[in-house]
């Protein structure tokens, strides 16, 4: 349920209610008691997580390392391929 924010047009009272999406919109000011109240535009609160552990980088992918499987330690990196030998110098005959 979004919160709503209002503005009396009479009185400059200005507050925010919690209201279901299919109610009507307030009227009645309930600081002077007239019906002037109109419903302002917010820009809303966003996506909101509750809870521990949203974090941006829980789901990035890691580039270049395999995921680790529980229980299981990741693979080592392969050792580097021995270099080539040297081609040896050529001899004139």
């Amino acid at each position: 349920m979004p919160t709503y924010e209002y503005l009396c047009q009479k009185c400059g009272h200005e507050f925010e209610q919690f209201q279901s999406m299919r109610d009507e919109p307030l009227a009645q000011c309930p600081k002077c008691k007239k019906k002037a109240l109109k419903r302002l535009v917010g820009g809303g609160a966003g996506l909101i997580f509750k809870g521990t552990g949203f974090y941006i980088t829980d789901y990035k992918k890691k580039s270049g390392t395999p995921p680790a499987v529980e229980g299981k330690p990741a693979a080592p990196a392969a050792p580097a391929a021995p270099a080539a030998p040297a081609a040896a110098p050529a001899v004139k005959s």
